[in-house]
Formats: C-alpha cells, sequence, structure tokens
C-alpha cells in the first residue's frame, strides 16, 4: 500500500512552517516565567525516561483538546499567553504538534530541534515526572 503523503514528509512540511529551538535557547528559557516547556510523550516514556524540569505532561492525543476553550478538556494554562516550546523524543511528533497547534491560533509555540534525546545528548537537566498525591 502506498501512502499520499508518508510520516517524514508530513515533519519536513511542518518544520518549514513552525520555529524550532535549539538546546541553549531552551535551557535559557527554563526559569522564563513567559515559556512553558510542554511534554508531549506517553506517559510510560515518562516514567522509564524523565522529563524536563519544569515541564507541563500534556499527552500528544488530548493537545488540542487541551488548547480549545469551547473544549471541556480545556486547561487554562494554554489561554495564559505564554510561549509554548513543545517536545516529544525525536522532535517528529512535536513537530506535527506545533504545526496543528498553530494553525489552531495558539501562539507563540515552537518545538524544541532534536527533542528530548538531543537535551539529554546536550547533557540537559532531567528530573523524575512528577507524582500525584494519593488521598
Amino acid at each position: 500500500m502506498a501512502l499520499k503523503t508518508t510520516v517524514r514528509e508530513m515533519v519536513e512540511k511542518a518544520n518549514q512552517e513552525i520555529e524550532t529551538v535549539p538546546f541553549e535557547t531552551a535551557k535559557a528559557l527554563l526559569d522564563d516565567d513567559g515559556t512553558q516547556l510542554v511534554d508531549i510523550r506517553d506517559v510510560r516514556e515518562l516514567d522509564r525516561e524523565g522529563m524536563i524540569p519544569g515541564a507541563l505532561h500534556a499527552p500528544r492525543g488530548m493537545l488540542e483538546f487541551w488548547v480549545d476553550p469551547e473544549s471541556p478538556y480545556h486547561k487554562e494554562i494554554f489561554a495564559s499567553g505564554k510561549k509554548f516550546i513543545f517536545y516529544c523524543a525525536s522532535a517528529w511528533r512535536s513537530a506535527l504538534a506545533t504545526k496543528a497547534l498553530q494553525d489552531m491560533g495558539l501562539e507563540p509555540v515552537a518545538h524544541l530541534e532534536g527533542g528530548f534525546t538531543a537535551w539529554q545528548k546536550a547533557g540537559g537537566e532531567v528530573v523524575e515526572r512528577p507524582r500525584k498525591k494519593k488521598a
């Protein structure tokens, strides 16, 4: 079966239309109150590998719903006016997610060059996924 468009082609096209933030820039923005890093990986990836300190976990499958103020799943953080930098493991899912959210009108948005894998290789700090307190 031949697809009309491959994932690689979709990612390449998205990358032509979105902002990509390099490691050093993202690292410098960790303490910036106007910027929020967003980890879109599956919770199992977070449990296995950790995450960037201060990042918000927003599963890829819920992003559009969390961003849309008319959705019953809307999260106020996405109406905060902050700049959002999305990341996944290798910057493929985050490229597609950033493009989709940019198309929805969320701004400013960008994604992390090379994803979490590049963050780790560059020596970026990694922390365990925060756990919800049990009642």
